[in-house]
């Protein structure tokens, strides 16, 4: 496999950097410019044609692509567009790794530490995001290895954007066949619908907040490939497990606002399972209220902090 040749930023993180020339990119298998749109609307027409074909003649050999399509499709569309406009000089290979490596590493690696290490508690989703944060940036830096030369903000934004839409593509398609595989039977409905708020919500979840940290990772690694955890990587580690425990547990948020604001003598026990009993119109507008907007407002955050560390590469803006 060829070594990635990404530029590096030899400054200290956050200070002005001078503007650095693209190197081509390196020898091996290329993508032609455009393929993500072509990916996104031929795949997401696949999707649809697969949804139809399985709907009408009940085949449940189908699931299968149903699922693999749904899933990996928006994750794939974007780490092709991201490539595309700021990561050709890492190559194809180097993409493909932390996609598919990365994504599959994580996923296991999460799958055991959350088994072994969390239980159920008010606290559960902030060790989801500090396992599951911890579990990308890890596979991240095992994909890295052979590539000491890899460096820089863009080069983490990119690659960690690149292992968290492959985690979350991996995940996705647990959560549908979850969704699909019922008591009763196979409940195709519920896995469309799994799919469709999964890929809606695919790029403001784990690519962005891998991006992020990994940004911030690859800002501190030294030339000869080690890493430096300094302060800003374990706080911007911190900040995004915060951010993906912020993300997990809107639900339960959502309806503690609900109950604080609307209910007298609420049934604790009840509502310590996830939702207010009987609940009111008005109760019913301001979970979704508190809900989606505490899901705008986290991705908002999200994406700006992911601008503002574009923002302090020069090469993210020179690149094609």
């Amino acid at each position: 496999m060829p070594e990635a040749t990404a530029v590096t930023n030899p400054q200290p993180f956050g200070a002005p950097q001078a503007r650095i020339p693209q190197q081509p990119p390196p020898p091996g298998p290329q993508i032609r410019p455009g393929v993500w749109k072509r990916c996104l609307w031929g795949g997401l027409t696949l999707w649809v044609l697969t949804a139809l074909v399985t709907y009408a003649t009940k085949n449940t050999t189908l699931l299968p692509t149903l699922i693999l399509l749904g899933s990996f499709l928006v994750p794939t569309v974007f780490v092709l567009w991201a490539y595309e406009r700021h990561g050709r000089d890492l190559g194809v290979n180097l993409i493909l790794g932390c996609f598919m490596v990365g994504g599959i590493l994580g996923v296991l690696g999460a799958s055991v530490m959350e088994y072994y290490l969390l239980h159920p508690s008010v606290w559960m989703f902030v060790g989801v995001g500090l396992i599951e944060e911890a579990v990308k940036l890890l596979a991240l830096m095992y994909v890295l290895h052979r590539y000491p030369r890899v460096s820089g903000l863009r080069a983490g934004l990119v690659l960690g954007a690149t292992v968290g839409f492959g985690f979350a593509a991996f995940e996705s398609a647990g959560y549908a066949f979850n969704a699909a595989i019922t008591m009763d039977g196979i409940d195709l409905r519920s896995l469309l619908e799994t799919e469709v708020l999964r890929g809606l919500l695919a790029p403001f979840g784990h690519g962005l907040w891998t991006a992020i940290s990994g940004a911030v990772l690859l800002a501190f690694r030294r030339p000869n490939g080690r890493y430096r955890f300094a302060g800003p990587v374990v706080l911007t580690y911190i900040g995004v497990s915060l951010l993906h425990a912020l993300w997990d547990s809107m639900h339960g948020i959502a309806i503690w606002l609900v109950a604080r604001l609307t209910s007298t003598g609420l049934d604790r026990s009840l509502f310590a399972q996830g939702y207010i009993p009987e609940p009111t119109d008005a109760q019913k507008h301001l979970f979704t209220l508190f809900s989606v907007g505490g899901l705008i407002l986290i991705s908002l955050l999200g994406l700006a902090w992911a601008r503002s560390l574009a923002r302090r590469d020069p090469s993210w803006r020179n690149t094609p």
